[in-house]
């Protein structure tokens, strides 16, 4: 959706976010009111030292003025430290808010709006564009409220003192008030062009970083380096056009500024060469303060007015994502308890994209504390099957049954505290060892990550690096190998004590030294629990209590590993004779 040049009703939605800050918004408002009037206040003072006291030379009553002029000066000063002080302070606390609230709701999504939306447009959102949204109380809405207060105030202080000089002013201003319009609408539109580049950059060099190893692998340095150089070169020019839009508006701001104060010095200056009285040379004097004071703000709206248009802009993209409703619907009632285990697929199907189903009504039975394995092509539905059992997706028909309730009848976080996944590609944080392994669960403790550890087999791996638990692992665990980021997943899938263990082809790229800490750690966590492994290896597909055939989101067999080899032309047997040495393979497909 597009912002309006000003969405009245997106403004309203920003400002609920003062609520809890009332207090302090009033305050500003208070101090913006008291800091025109002071503002005002010292050119009139100045008129009245002109014409009062150093035309007649009384030095007195000069020295009085000029400290009137004084406190005045510091009850402005004061006003304005408060003003800005608090009106960044509340911008600050609203974005932090908005924050918190949108990082929660990014949370909840399901994995498919994952699958969809780039990383980097979330970084933005979440970064960038929040803290756009900060500027419309720190640079944009008091700024603007504080402007058009002096202006006023300015404006009748003026009046006041001189209403001929005053009407030459307010026949330049429509002038300038015309070109600020203009100007509003063109930098509206080129800032709206400007967040949209700067979202295209912040996905393009976030995917590459990540996929940086692919990138030389195959040595496509100079082709994604030209990519990012089309894409700076859109920012560039995006950029460029609101400098542009600047270049011409503020000399033009300036000119008109000019022009007005001379015919004011004009008109004034032959006026009181002929004597007239209703003009001074305080009123002069008086009056090239108040022209900077009028027309400074007015300028400057203009470009006020910018920064929160970025921050409406922002916020348009940001409520966008909150409005955006893509949640698994957690409308369960029962915690799901301690399971049993017993889990059960009924006329299930489902696809990815509509009218593609990757599982095509499949029915699957297992039994509680049972371990069975998945195996089948790429592509049959292995990994969407446990994508299912944990509510990730939603199926488009059928029932998935644990312990004899629908799972749609937990409440989501219940169901998935039950359920541990142990995924080929381990992800880790730029943490510790013991932070990844309890993923700071306060209800672990280190006595328990220390038991499990020793019991498969991880900890002598632990203590044999810098630090122990406490070693960062940096960004995605970089700084262990394949073997021993599985082993960490494998410990912290065990401290969280599952009722229902899934592997999902968590042992298909594990090296030589960690084999056997990985076949013991399997054995370890897998016992007395229900446990579904979708391997590659021979060891922990043999010793299932039942292998499940896959192909093509259809179950084509069922059985042990002795059954199903013994079915002539079946196609576990067929996968079996085409895929495994008899004398020294161990990998499965």
């Amino acid at each position: 959706m597009k912002a309006k040049a000003f969405d009245t009703r997106l403004f309203k939605r920003i400002l609920k976010y003062t609520k809890p800050y009332q207090w302090r918004f009033n305050g500003v408002i208070i101090f913006a009111i008291s800091l025109s009037v002071f503002a005002a206040l010292r050119p009139y003072l100045l008129k009245q030292t002109v014409d009062s006291y150093i035309q007649p030379k009384d030095q007195n009553g000069l020295l009085m003025y000029i400290t009137l002029m004084g406190i005045i000066l510091l009850l402005e000063v004061f006003s304005q430290f408060f003003f800005v002080y608090w009106a960044n302070w509340l911008g600050q606390d609203i974005v932090k808010d908005i924050r918190v609230k949108l990082f929660k709701h990014i949370l909840s999504f399901r994995m498919k709006y994952f699958d969809l939306v780039p990383v980097g447009q979330l970084v933005t959102r979440s970064v960038s564009d929040i803290e756009a949204i900060a500027r419309i109380f720190s640079q944009g809405l008091f700024m603007i409220i504080s402007d058009l207060m002096k202006m006023l105030v300015v404006l009748i202080f003026m009046f006041y003192m001189n209403w001929k000089l005053t009407w030459i002013v307010i026949v330049a201003m429509p002038i300038l008030v015309f070109i600020t319009r203009i100007f509003q609408k063109k930098m509206q539109v080129a800032f709206e062009e400007v967040r949209t580049q700067i979202a295209n950059m912040n996905s393009f060099v976030q995917e590459r970083v990540t996929g940086m190893k692919i990138v030389q692998l195959f040595h496509r340095e100079d082709i994604e380096a030209e990519k990012f150089r089309v894409i700076n070169d859109k920012h560039n020019r995006a950029w460029i056009k609101t400098i542009l839009y600047n270049s011409i508006f503020f000399p033009i701001a300036d000119i008109i500024s000019s022009l007005t104060l001379g015919f004011i010095v004009l008109y004034g200056g032959f006026h009181i060469l002929e004597g007239d009285t209703s003009t001074t040379f305080g009123d002069l004097f008086s009056y090239t303060m108040f022209i900077g004071m009028l027309f400074n703000p007015l300028r400057q709206i203009a470009d006020k007015f910018n920064e929160m248009q970025l921050g409406m802009i922002a916020a348009n993209r940001v409520f966008d994502i909150l409005d955006t409703q893509d949640q698994i619907q957690d409308t369960g009632t029962i915690e799901a308890p301690l399971f049993d285990g017993e889990i059960r697929f009924e006329e299930v199907r489902f696809g990815y994209i509509p009218n593609e189903e990757v599982i095509k009504g499949i029915n699957l039975e297992v039994k509680a504390s049972q371990t069975i394995a998945i195996v089948g092509s790429t592509g049959a539905g292995k990994s969407t099957i446990i994508n299912l059992l944990n509510r990730f997706y939603e199926i488009n028909s059928g029932s998935i049954f644990i312990d004899n309730h629908n799972i749609e009848n937990y409440t989501l976080s219940s169901l998935r505290k039950q359920i541990a996944v142990v995924l080929q590609d381990v992800f880790l944080f730029a943490d510790t060892i013991y932070n990844n392994i309890t993923l700071n669960n306060p209800e672990i403790t280190k006595e328990q990550v220390l038991n499990a550890a020793k019991k498969i087999g991880v900890h002598d791996f632990i203590m044999s690096l810098p630090d122990n638990y406490d070693f960062d692992v940096k960004e995605r665990g970089v700084m262990l190998s394949s073997g021993q980021r599985q082993l960490i997943a494998f410990l912290r899938a065990y401290v969280s004590n599952p009722s229902i263990l899934i592997l999902d082809e968590a042992t298909s790229s594990i090296d030589t030294y960690s084999e056997e800490l990985i076949q013991r750690a399997t054995e370890t966590i897998t016992k007395g629990r229900t446990s579904i492994v979708i391997a590659h290896r021979l060891a922990t597909i043999v010793n299932a209590d039942k292998i499940v055939v896959m192909d093509k989101g259809l179950i084509v067999e069922q059985g042990t590993h002795q059954e199903l080899i013994n079915q002539e032309k079946g196609y576990y047997k067929n996968l079996y004779d085409s895929q495994f040495s008899t004398s020294s393979s161990d990998t499965f497909l």
